[in-house]
């Protein structure tokens, strides 16, 4: 069964899932991140028991626009009230400066992340000042293409393995992880399967990274898959589904975001 990479981490030792749809998502086998890496990094929190807990990754792509991925509001759809942002911040939880939304733009043919379209955009109610440590990533062009010679990195809050949560403090971690195009991705999927070979389960709007031991899981959803091209880290996906986060020979599985590049460009211009 695949999982959704989607649960919340611990607030004063409590957990929370939230959901099991389809994959499951957390930084598997890598290490933390240093102070200052990474500054597009945000936190995507819900209003639970009274206290804005961890939900998703996402990435900061303008000042006013953070990009994640569309299962991660299954609970509560747009409706901004029960969602709130903390940009980078390296212990989650620590010293929370927390940014309320104006708008939440769900992909409008999102159904489920292994159908497509795990995409969303949230606008700010202001924009951020962006300084050192407060960055953003840049969008790659629709024609970018990713191979598995780049050096590619996820980062994310979530889990360390299946079902054990980031200890604390929370520390924003980070793994290199080779990309895999959609077809052999597929063909991997495809293994000890019962889905017909004839039907893809890796779309041609999904991109694949990782290898076993190293992958993103559960309270990695929605972060930024990112890649140096040329000197500069571009987004390539976004925590998608996966299979058990490491484990099997299955890569995770992003969104692509080159296949989604004109649709963000509509709404943050």
């Amino acid at each position: 069964m695949f999982y959704l990479l989607l649960l919340t981490l611990p607030l004063l030792g409590n957990s929370v899932p939230l959901i099991q749809e389809k994959s499951e998502v957390k930084i598997v086998g890598g290490s933390d991140a240093q102070e200052g890496e990474w500054p597009w990094q945000i936190s995507l929190r819900t209003n639970l028991s009274n206290s804005w807990k961890h939900l998703c990754g996402g990435s900061l792509i303008h000042p006013s626009w953070i990009l994640t991925a569309a299962h991660c509001f299954y609970l509560f759809g747009n409706d901004t009230a029960s969602y709130m942002i903390q940009l980078r911040q390296q212990n989650l939880y620590e010293n929370d400066n927390l940014l309320p939304l104006e708008e939440i733009i769900i992909h409008p043919k999102y159904v489920y992340a292994n159908e497509g379209f795990d995409i969303t955009l949230l606008k700010l109610q202001s924009p951020v000042q962006l300084n050192k440590t407060i960055q953003t990533i840049k969008l790659p062009e629709a024609s970018q293409t990713f191979t598995p010679d780049m050096e590619c990195w996820v980062t994310g809050w979530g889990d360390i393995e299946t079902g054990v949560n980031l200890p604390y403090p929370y520390t924003l971690r980070k793994v290199r992880v080779p990309v895999m195009d959609a077809l052999t991705c597929d063909q991997e999927y495809h293994l000890d399967s019962f889905t017909p070979q004839s039907q893809r389960i890796i779309l041609d709007s999904m991109i694949c990274a990782g290898e076993t031991g190293k992958d993103s899981c559960q309270g990695d959803s929605g972060g930024a898959l990112t890649c140096k091209v040329q000197g500069s880290w571009l987004q390539a996906g976004i925590v998608s589904w996966g299979d058990l986060c490491g484990i099997l020979h299955r890569p995770g599985v992003y969104t692509r975001v080159t296949a989604f590049v004109d649709w963000i460009n509509q709404h943050i211009q």
